[in-house]
């Protein structure tokens, strides 16, 4: 299997490819959010995750695999193609990377900073929009959320944009108690 690297690099390349033809068939948006839906698919499923990394599945088997839930789901005919492409070339490995470096080209298009949250459990619309709304305000500028559940957090937010990350999660201010507990002992 290639380096981490070298994946980086394949899922860019990819990613681009596909934003140029969503771009040509002003798709961006529709091709965006079936993304989302497969990438939310993809962090659910672990039945998901072992079919794309396992390399003895056939080619045409996760091709078919892969058919089938994109149908089920009902993404775009392009989207479809895209990922029946990255299954015969036996790069479904690489699939989350692409659909993160596809929403980042976007993101970068529309002049936004992608914010990436982990919350301990789903943040209903209203808590979404606040947060989007205090991020915006914070940063100065458009904010994507990328959002995404961590029950292991217990309760609180982790935040990232850019090279910032922000952790008010239960887990971590647990953690930091029982260092601070262990160096008064």
């Amino acid at each position: 299997m290639a380096s981490k690297a070298g994946d980086t690099g394949v899922a860019a390349r990819y990613a681009l490819a596909l934003f140029e033809l969503a771009d040509e068939q002003r798709k961006l948006d529709q091709v965006a959010a079936d993304l989302k839906s497969v990438d939310a698919l993809l962090r659910e499923s672990a039945d998901l995750r072992r079919l794309i990394a396992n390399p003895v599945v056939s080619r045409a088997d996760s091709a078919r695999a892969m058919a089938a839930l994109l149908e089920k789901i009902g993404v775009d005919a392009l989207t479809q193609k895209f990922v029946g492409l990255v299954a015969a070339n036996r790069r479904l490995f690489v699939l989350s990377a692409i659909i993160k470096a596809y929403l980042a080209k976007l993101a970068q298009r529309r002049g936004e900073v992608t914010a990436e949250v982990v919350s301990a459990r789903k943040l209903s619309e209203s808590q979404s929009m606040a947060l989007e709304t205090a991020l915006r305000t914070a940063i100065g500028g458009k904010v994507a959320l990328s959002l995404a559940v961590d029950p292991g957090l217990i309760g609180g937010l982790v935040v990232k944009v850019g090279s910032r990350m922000i952790d008010s999660s239960l887990k971590t201010q647990l953690q930091k108690m029982k260092l601070a507990m262990k160096g008064a002992a």
